[in-house]
């Protein structure tokens, strides 16, 4: 199964005084990773904002099951769950290693801004084409 992959080198600012890292990053990287994806894939999404496209984070989660110190290496894993409507499910996996150290998941709503309101809109093509090539296998 293909997956999107985003490395990331755990700095002190994300630990905390017992010096593993401070659950809320792990959040923060599905976030990042999705932004590197767009970033890498599917650029012409920032022209599509700036004429009024809008992803919201319509839900998140993550569940750990090991820990990350400072300078550890962390791949994070990025999977398509599913696409409904103007919505789309991401699944993602924290390696170190060979070892899993979480999994998480990223609910996105795409919607349109028109006067100062948000609308629900259809999910760029160029992004639904992209992501399946990472889609989990049923």
């Amino acid at each position: 199964m293909k997956r999107f992959e985003y490395l990331h080198t755990v700095t002190f600012e994300e630990t905390n005084v017992v010096g593993n890292v401070y659950f809320s990053n792990y959040v923060k990287w599905q976030g990042t990773c999705r932004e590197h994806f767009l970033l890498e894939k599917t650029p012409q999404v920032l022209q599509d904002m700036e004429n009024g496209l809008a992803l919201v984070t319509m839900g998140c989660s993550c569940n750990y099951v090991g820990e990350l110190h400072a300078f550890d290496k962390v791949l994070i894993a990025m999977y398509l769950i599913s696409i409904s409507q103007n919505k789309l499910k991401l699944k993602f996996e924290y390696f170190r290693g060979e070892n899993i150290v979480a999994q998480g998941t990223h609910e996105i709503g795409f919607f349109t801004r028109k006067e100062e309101r948000l609308h629900p809109t259809h999910i760029p093509e160029y992004i639904v084409s992209e992501l399946s090539f990472y889609t989990l296998a049923e």
